[in-house]
């Protein structure tokens, strides 16, 4: 379910969550660390085939588990026999209950060496190609499209929660639990690696799924450029780099729930993407414009950023 270098690897010790995986799989090191969970990969003795197996701890109620976990255990099986190619495929869900009044759920999913990351640091000089950089970017697009029509919001899209098939192909991973949605939400102190945040998260104001449309295309510029779009150092930086493209938000748009000031922030007139990458096609800026859109419910949904011009196109 998730990559991660060699030499980041963290070794499993031999009585490590020794009785919390069931019999058929070997704990082998550590792959990643999130908001929602400790991902480990593990090797399934009866296939042989090495897996991702994802842990994630719930505080239990008086009445047991939440209806909201059992909904998104149940959502998660659900998604997992449509056997989309751009998702990660879930194989199994364990549950066991601990001391401390907690549940442990292991989400069992299939494994790829490969992250987005990977394959952007190991690219040559010349960068992408055009081609593969819209087919990757369709991909993405499309998973994310598969989610929330499904009602997840992923909350959470980068690179490194990206996966690539030895085929080349995407498949977003660590949806698990993310966050099945009904209208906006609030947000919580962990959602979204800060570069790929869109600009509510970072104002703690109520959000949508047009926060993976955000997180998308910032990873899609990323495809082209070869380096993030919004390397920020904090909050504030990261909404001033935000602010370097979409403008300073007016007094009717900043909120007023907030104690940061808009006087914080220096005035700025709107850009588009391609003042921060020139060698943009007119489809292509046109599209991560769109994505990018400081009013969020001005983005345009994924299965609309999928009709865009830009996947019409040879690419250019």
């Amino acid at each position: 379910m998730a990559s991660i270098s060699q030499n980041k690897r963290q070794k499993v010790s031999e009585t490590q969550c020794a009785e919390e995986i069931p019999n058929n799989y070997e704990e082998l090191d550590i792959i990643g660390t999130g908001a929602y969970g400790t991902v480990y990969r593990a090797r399934d003795n009866v296939t042989g085939c090495f897996v991702a197996i994802k842990k994630v701890r719930i505080a239990l109620t008086e009445n047991g588990v939440s209806a909201s976990t059992l909904r998104e255990i149940s959502l998660l099986k659900k998604l997992n026999t449509y056997n989309h190619p751009n998702i990660v495929k879930l194989i199994e869900v364990c549950q066991f209950l601990e001391r401390g009044n907690k549940l442990l759920i292991l989400l069992v999913f299939e494994y790829l060496e490969q992250d987005l990351s990977d394959l952007i640091e190991g690219l040559p000089k010349s960068g992408m190609s055009p081609t593969t950089v819209q087919r990757i970017s369709r991909e993405l697009l499309t998973g994310i499209d598969f989610l929330h029509a499904n009602r997840i919001i992923h909350r959470d899209l980068k690179p490194q929660n990206l996966l690539v098939s030895s085929q080349g192909h995407l498949k977003i991973a660590d949806f698990g639990l993310a966050k099945t949605y009904d209208s906006e939400m609030k947000v919580t102190s962990v959602v979204v690696t800060l570069w790929y945040r869109a600009p509510e998260v970072l104002l703690a104001q109520g959000y949508n799924s047009s926060v993976d449309i955000w997180s998308a295309a910032c990873i899609i510029f990323e495809l082209f450029n070869g380096k993030p779009l919004f390397p920020g150092t904090s909050e504030k930086n990261q909404l001033d780099r935000i602010f370097e493209l979409t403008g300073r938000p007016t007094d009717q748009q900043w909120p007023k729930s907030i104690s940061v000031s808009r006087e914080h922030f220096p005035p700025r007139s709107p850009k588009r993407p391609r003042d921060f990458y020139p060698d943009l096609c007119e489809y292509s800026d046109d599209l991560l414009s769109q994505m990018l859109s400081y009013e969020l419910h001005s983005r345009p949904s994924a299965l609309a950023c999928l009709s865009h011009e830009y996947f019409q196109q040879e690419p250019i």
